[in-house]
């Protein structure tokens, strides 16, 4: 036991001392990475899971009720998954070329680009998982209306535009874009049912 009390004051004694080396500007930059890169953890463990971190950590920017339209077939941009995956790829980026491009504009242009490669890759890898799950068994036409579940991204007002829910569908979870008749959007978390099915990716919701 003293030994490891030793062991462990020695190594924090050292952490102390290096904390202490380094700029305000550097101290910022590895406290945000290390917290971006614990909640990248955490998303990860929860979407294996099966849950969502989206779906209670998104951060949903809109305006007047309508979302700003994201890219590739409705994958939402502005989500609280890409800008955490965004500071990940930016900040380990910055703090590990520190020595290898002395330049700070330059450094902070290739985290940048590292950060935005890393947002791209990512959202590609989740459009092409959902392509996947959505290719199964079920028939979505035949079988989706009557189904249930919840907004994953708000749905604009009268068929303003897109948003995402994931619906119970054959005992499967499953996530399609969604349009509502509804006179005022449906935010994030709410209970929706399927009234009718546009096509194999889209539904058109109700609020519940």
């Amino acid at each position: 036991m003293r030994r490891f009390i030793i062991f462990a004051k020695t190594h924090i004694d050292m952490i102390a001392t290096w904390w202490a080396g380094l700029s305000l500007i550097m101290k910022i930059l590895w406290a945000v990475t290390l917290a971006a890169s614990l909640i990248f953890v955490i998303q990860s463990i929860m979407t294996f899971l099966g849950a969502d971190a989206d779906s209670s950590l998104d951060t949903d920017f809109s305006a007047d009720g309508a979302d700003i339209s994201g890219i590739d077939g409705g994958t939402n941009l502005y989500t609280f998954r890409n800008f955490v995956n965004f500071v990940l790829g930016f900040g380990w980026s910055a703090i590990l070329l520190e020595e290898s491009i002395p330049s700070v504009p330059l450094r902070i242009f290739v985290s940048v680009l590292v950060g935005v490669a890393l947002v791209a890759a990512v959202m590609y890898l989740f459009k092409w998982l959902s392509s996947m799950q959505q290719s199964g068994n079920i028939d979505l036409v035949a079988q989706g209306k009557g189904c249930e579940g919840t907004v994953y991204l708000t749905i604009p007002a009268a068929r303003g535009g897109e948003g995402k829910v994931q619906i119970t569908i054959a005992g499967a979870v499953r996530e399609y874009n969604a349009l509502t008749d509804s006179s005022h959007p449906i935010s994030n978390g709410t209970s929706i049912r399927v009234l009718d099915v546009v096509n194999a990716t889209t539904v058109i919701v109700e609020e519940i």
